[in-house]
């Protein structure tokens, strides 16, 4: 069986996650003690934590650790108010100790890739009349299917519109086709930049993401990022990125996930 190992981001130090058997990453500003790795050493972007969050840690891992892994070996990454889940048929329980993912199901046996089970997009009337009146000028058909717009559509109405067509722009020429048909095409997508692959597709994965996203700094910077809908603008193209990259460079499958925020109260 090939090994699995699953990081669990978290941007403050959570007692209740030191005590499950999960590998902590520690991200941002907080301290964090001995139970968690952190992204100060070696290689990093730690100064950008606050418009790149989790991927912090994914630069990290990718430029000091990723080499140490077999080829084979699984690597996935989750939040702490999200987890992947150890079976489709999992049952309700209060303790995600329970349920949580701890080793390959031999369902992954063919294949490369898992990602999270996708989340449909749509919006309010409402929402689409406020911030989306230059997609209906675009595409009048909106107003009566404003509950299936694709990714283009709900990235311009949460994160500012014409930001993901300007990001396109400077994407690498071999895959800039592609994503813009993924992007015009799906009405759902794989979220929250939660992925477990195996470790001979991350380097490629991640060389091609983040020169992506630096590519975008040139455009967007960081000092006129505001509010949530924009200071993590990075952390939010890259969300749309990993499963069109993970689509089309390998065999992917859909699995389960749980959030629970209880033992954050």
């Amino acid at each position: 069986m090939n090994n699995l190992n699953i990081f669990c981001v978290t941007d403050k130090p959570v007692k209740y996650l030191e005590d499950l058997d999960i590998n902590l990453v520690g991200v941002g500003e907080r301290q964090f003690n001995k139970k968690y790795i952190t992204c100060l050493s070696g290689k990093n972007i730690q100064k950008k934590e606050k418009h790149y969050s989790e991927l912090t840690f994914h630069y990290w891992f990718w430029k000091n650790k990723l080499e140490k892994y077999s080829d084979n070996d699984w690597i996935g990454f989750c939040q702490k108010r999200r987890f992947w889940l150890n079976s489709r048929s999992h049952r309700e329980d209060n303790d995600i100790s329970n349920i949580i993912l701890k080793s390959v199901p031999n369902e992954w046996e063919k294949y490369d890739t898992v990602l999270c089970e996708p989340i449909p997009l749509g919006t309010k009337l409402s929402k689409l009349l406020k911030r989306g009146w230059r997609n209906i000028i675009r595409k009048p058909i909106l107003l009566f299917d404003h509950q299936r717009i694709n990714i283009r559509t709900q990235f311009d109405l949460h994160h500012g519109y014409g930001v993901l067509e300007k990001a396109i722009r400077v994407m690498n020429e071999k895959d800039k086709s592609d994503f813009t048909e993924f992007v015009d095409r799906n009405t759902t997508y794989n979220p929250h930049i939660m992925f477990i692959s195996k470790k001979k597709f991350l380097n490629n994965f991640f060389k091609d993401q983040f020169e992506w996203l630096f590519e975008c700094e040139k455009i967007f910077g960081f000092e006129n990022l505001k509010g949530y809908d924009q200071t993590r603008l990075y952390a939010f193209l890259a969300e749309r990125y990993m499963p069109f990259w993970f689509r089309k460079y390998s065999k992917t499958i859909e699995w389960p996930w749980i959030f629970s925020d209880s033992h954050l109260l």
